[in-house]
């Protein structure tokens, strides 16, 4: 029996590869993730970039909190069951008035995960919406294999490799994902979808947080995971320790530690080294 999905839910996941809206946490409170991430930009010089997008949930408590979400962790349970790893979170914002968007793409093709047993929770912070580039899904395309993808590494694409699928994506038949500030979206690793760019005066802020049972291993070099839910038998990934405070300057080595390896996997076969030296190949 589904704890927060419906079984018609769980089956439209099966069959079209997401499902959405899900109230994840409330608008205050998603409000508050705002303003608590806006308020470490304006002390720290600037949007969040390089690094610091990727396992935030490693230097700030309320993150951390938010990966362990009891809501959020139900809805992933009804689709993986009940022993459940964060393998990473991404920030996904779009500032307004930019032309920043995300191509056609699978999320598995670089990140060198043993199975497609991956599910991203998509929270949004503020609402997303067709004017400010809210996701776009091609229903069913989780059900092909891993699709040929090239690197453009378009300073504009928000992705790492500016990455995008070698075939023709039919844009008609895409979903647009309308959330409301605190709802989610959940969906499956290889499904294909992207974004436009936000033409809206304010920004469009979302945490993407990607969640997978414990028996999926790596496969692409030595990774880290936090156990949420459940017990880890299996022991595949480096365990993550809890932040007690903002910006803990041993969390934060630990991140570093972390992210520079994580990032040679995603990039590996390219010039690139760690999400700083993003900027070398033009993107930031």
């Amino acid at each position: 029996m589904p704890k927060i999905l419906s079984s018609e839910q769980v089956d439209a996941f099966r069959r079209d590869g997401y499902v959405f809206p899900i109230r994840a946490i409330s608008a205050a409170d998603a409000a508050d993730c705002r303003r608590r991430i806006e308020a470490f930009e304006a002390t720290s010089g600037g949007p969040l970039h390089g690094g610091l997008r990727h396992k935030t949930h490693l230097l700030f408590p309320f993150l951390a909190d938010l990966v362990r979400n009891p809501v959020i962790l139900d809805a992933v349970e009804d689709l993986y069951g009940p022993d459940l790893l964060c393998w990473t979170t991404n920030f996904f914002i779009k500032e307004a008035a930019t032309p920043s968007f995300v191509s056609w793409h699978q999320d598995s093709t670089y990140w060198g995960l043993s199975t497609p047993d991956v599910v991203t929770a998509w929270v949004a912070f503020t609402p997303a919406t067709s004017a400010n580039g809210a996701m776009q899904f091609i229903p069913g395309t989780h059900l092909h294999d891993q699709i040929p993808h090239r690197d453009t590494f378009d300073k504009d694409n928000l992705l790492t490799r500016g990455q995008e699928v070698m075939v023709d994506v039919d844009g008609a038949k895409a979903v647009t994902i309308t959330l409301g500030a605190g709802e989610m979206s959940l969906h499956h690793v290889r499904l294909v979808h992207g974004s436009p760019p936000n033409h809206s005066a304010d920004r469009r802020i979302g945490l993407a947080i990607r969640y997978i049972p414990t028996h999926v291993r790596p496969i692409a070099g030595a990774d880290s995971a936090t156990l949420v839910r459940g017990v880890d038998a299996f022991g595949h990934f480096e365990p993550e320790p809890r932040p007690a405070i903002d910006m803990d300057p041993a969390l934060v080595e630990f991140h570093h530690r972390v992210t520079t390896r994580n990032a040679r996997i995603l990039y590996r076969g390219t010039a690139v080294r760690s999400y700083d030296d993003e900027g070398a190949v033009g993107r930031r």
